[in-house]
């Protein structure tokens, strides 16, 4: 697929229009920052009142009202947290107003304040927003209460529409999908395994984010290759002013924050973190393993001049198990294992026109692992690396008709390697994937807005695909107070993940015995504003899927060699029986209740869900619930500023003392998973000469999932108490997982023995996390 047949035309476009409107028109155009750091602030608002016209900032803080009437205005820029910026401003005709916009939260301490979240109206936020996103900052994350510390990807649990599998994993699902139908980007890059220790906690060190945004589904044509969400994490360009730090302490972990400015021309921010179990707890106590995981990021931003800004981003983690069996045995059987990912991107943001914005990538991925078991003679050595380059350029052609296009060249190379008794697996690929897109905004009127796109791809393997996803939006101002959504679109995914307990996933790729898999997304919504800077959501979906793909356990009896080595073992280099194919639905409501600003803010949610899927030689072909599968699920989150609680029930200011006390609450409760229960039991006569004791029980499994488990529910609990000094803070905190100790069960065990000639069962729950306190303490210079 040749780009430059569709990027030459459109750009020649651009650049003929804006020739043309250099005669007499008038944009308004500039970056909105924090003023205490310089970072770009991400979904400003910006307001022309004497017009009623607006805008709100892009991922680089970058905003356009285009098409202005020569006059005076006043412009309004607001952003929730900070205070609003006013200001009378005069454009001539003809003039290109640039007006770079630096917002402030600074109150002096014991002053009394009125606490505003934003001069734009909840409902107006709530219309400009996409369809099924949600936007997080690094402070709503750091205030849900966690398992030890803050977690990305435990947080996004308690958002209506994803769920985990259990407390022992972070790894997400979203409307039904699997976790490998989740599109992660760190700086506009792709990340493929994004959990550390077998996926108890995210890679995603919260301290370096500046900004999550979260797609649950019908995301716009700017995204591709996969199925479900997108989960898009900005990390912070630095601090442009003054050196900053932050120092965090759990029982987990130390983790380090440092941002500085570099001269006049940029900034500079990095994080480290690393746990501290193998050389503690595990020195102790012999049951514990010699595990531990490294993890640090590093961002350079530049202001090359007015028109030109630079990024270059470093990620990179390592987790590493020395396990031994036997700690007092000098040859006790143990294995070595080691993984990881490293990330790294280079981003060049410009203006090309006031009305026209460039973004332009070059990515890297890798993700590694090596698994060494010499006392069986065993090893693995797992790989992905991937090569990116991208870019998008954003068309403010009016208020009323806005342009993006795009592309994406994806270099990505893979192997498997595996050396055991009796064979070899050594398989070793490349592919590429071409996809652009474009996509069409159109506001006819204040009541509708129109946004149309359609991605193209073309994916280079084995066998060639080529696809074409049309996508959809609409909204309508119902009322004042009130909006509907719609928004529908085609999804295709050319990766696929295998799962295995206690070892990294690896990926495979559509090839010719995997075809590429899609979906399609339907989805229905309504946004009310019941208060000012209160929100109710309600979303109704229906997924479809095709060719999805469940790992058959039984390749092993089904494959056969691909060639021999020069020692005659068998070689297998093929995906070939390696997964089953089948199809599958999702259908659910949701609905969400959330409120941002204050000293009580917080969400409540609940979802209704169902999925199933349908996979040849599962199930006899029947119609299955998979474990993931939650009926019900409801989720509280609740945060108060103690200081002030007692002023916002009131109506009073609020009054900003040194001394500040925050407590928060996290409820979650699920219906029951589905499970697979035994329908009987048999006895395997194991030779015809043998009693009965030495015959081996087995068990005969009723339909796939036909049976729940019980309901899931879990109470946690946090409280900090931050100390403001000159120029640093102090905050010793508490978080309790888990506090009432409530036994959720993550599976059943069953134990079969064949004594005297009779046959007794024993049965068990194992129980997932019991009560865990934690404590901490975070430091701020």
């Amino acid at each position: 697929m040749r780009f430059n047949k569709l990027i030459i035309p459109f750009l020649l476009f651009i650049l003929l229009n804006n020739s043309f409107a250099q005669n007499g028109e008038t944009t308004l155009n500039g970056f909105v920052y924090d003023a205490s750091n310089g970072e770009a602030l991400i979904g400003a608002n910006i307001y022309l009142k004497e017009v009623s016209r607006g805008a709100s900032t892009n991922v680089s803080g970058y905003y356009v009202i285009p098409n202005l009437q020569p006059g005076t205005y006043e412009l309004t820029v607001s952003y929730i947290g900070y205070k609003t910026f006013s200001q009378r401003i005069s454009i001539k005709a003809g003039e290109e107003k640039r007006i770079d916009v630096s917002l402030s939260t600074e109150v002096l301490t014991g002053e009394e304040v009125v606490v505003t979240a934003d001069s734009i109206r909840t409902i107006d936020k709530l219309f400009n927003k996409p369809v099924s996103k949600i936007d997080l900052s690094p402070v709503q994350l750091g205030k849900v209460p966690q398992a030890v510390e803050s977690d990305l990807l435990r947080t996004l649990q308690s958002l209506p529409g994803i769920v985990p599998l259990s407390d022992f994993s972070s790894a997400i699902y979203v409307r039904g999908g699997t976790p490998d139908q989740n599109l992660f980007l760190v700086d506009g890059t792709d990340v493929y395994n994004p959990e550390h220790a077998f996926g108890l906690f995210s890679t995603f060190n919260t301290d370096a984010i500046k900004k999550v945004e979260v797609y649950k589904g019908g995301f716009g044509a700017e995204y591709g290759g996969r199925l479900s969400s997108v989960i898009n994490i900005t990390n912070n360009d630095g601090n442009r002013n003054e050196f900053e730090g932050k120092v965090s302490v759990s029982l987990l972990s130390v983790n380090t924050t440092l941002q500085t400015p570099i001269g006049s021309i940029g900034s500079l921010s990095g994080s480290l973190r690393r746990t501290y179990i193998d050389q503690t707890v595990a020195k102790i106590i012999d049951d514990v393993p010699n595990y531990y995981f490294l993890d640090g990021n590093i961002k350079a931003f530049f202001d090359i001049d007015n028109s030109n800004k630079l990024s270059v981003s470093f990620y990179g983690g390592i987790d590493d198990l020395d396990f031994v069996l036997d700690k007092e045995r000098a040859q006790s059987l143990g294995f070595d294992y080691v993984w990881g990912n490293q990330t790294g991107s280079i981003n060049w943001r410009t203006i090309i026109s006031p009305k026209v914005f460039g973004n332009f990538w070059i990515t890297a991925s890798r993700f590694f692992s090596d698994f060494d078991f010499d006392d069986v003679e065993f090893t693995e050595k797992n790989r992905i690396r991937d090569v990116t380059f991208k870019g998008a350029v954003e068309y403010f052609y009016s208020d009323q008709l806005n342009f993006k296009f795009g592309f994406e060249q994806k270099n990505v190379s893979g192997g498997l390697k595996q050396d055991f008794i009796g064979g070899k697996v050594d398989v070793a690929k490349f592919r590429r994937l071409f996809s652009t897109y474009f996509t069409t905004t159109w506001q006819p009127n204040i009541l509708w807005n129109i946004e149309a796109g359609l991605r193209a791809d073309y994916f280079d393997s084995d066998v060639d695909y080529k696809n074409l996803d049309p996508r959809l939006s609409i909204k309508y101002r119902l009322t004042e107070t009130s909006n509907l959504k719609f928004s529908t679109g085609l999804f295709h995914q050319y990766a696929n993940r295998i799962p295995r307990l206690f070892f990294v996933s690896i990926w495979t790729t559509a090839d010719e015995y995997i075809e590429g898999s899609s979906a399609a997304h339907f989805i229905l919504g309504y946004q009310k504003e019941i208060a000012q800077n209160i929100e109710f959501e309600a979303e109704a979906y229906y997924k479809d899927y095709s060719n999805i793909y469940s790992y058959n356990p039984a390749f092993l009896a089904d494959i056969s060699a691909d060639g021999y080595s020069d020692e005659n073992e068998p070689l297998f280099n093929t995906t070939k029986g390696l997964f089953n194919k089948g199809n599958g639905n999702s259908l659910g409501i949701e609905l969400l209740l959330r409120k941002d600003v204050g000293a009580i803010t917080g969400w409540a949610a609940y979802s209704f869900a169902k999925t199933e899927y349908t996979i040849d030689r599962v199930n006899s072909g029947k119609a299955f619930n998979p474990r993931h599968d939650r009926t019900h699920s409801v989720n509280l989150v609740a945060n108060f500023d103690l200081n002030n609680v007692f002023n916002e029930l009131h109506g009073r200011q609020f009054v900003q003392s040194d001394k500040t006390w925050m407590l928060g609450f996290n409820f979650t409760y699920f219906s029951g998973q589905p499970i697979t229960l035994p329908s009987s039991v048999y006895v395997i006569n194991q030779a015809p000469d043998w009693d009965l004791n030495q015959n081996s029980p087995a068990i005969y499994p009723s339909g796939i999932n036909e049976f729940r488990l019980p309901y899931y529910a879990r109470l946690d609990f946090s409280l900090t108490y931050e100390i403001q000094y000159d120029g640093w803070s102090l905050a010793p905190y508490l978080q309790i997982f888990n506090m009432l100790n409530r036994k959720n069960v993550w599976f059943i065990e069953y134990e079969n023995k064949i004594k005297e000639g009779i046959l007794t069962q024993k049965v068990e729950n194992v129980n997932m996390f019991p009560i865990l306190p934690s404590i901490g303490v975070s430091i701020k210079f």
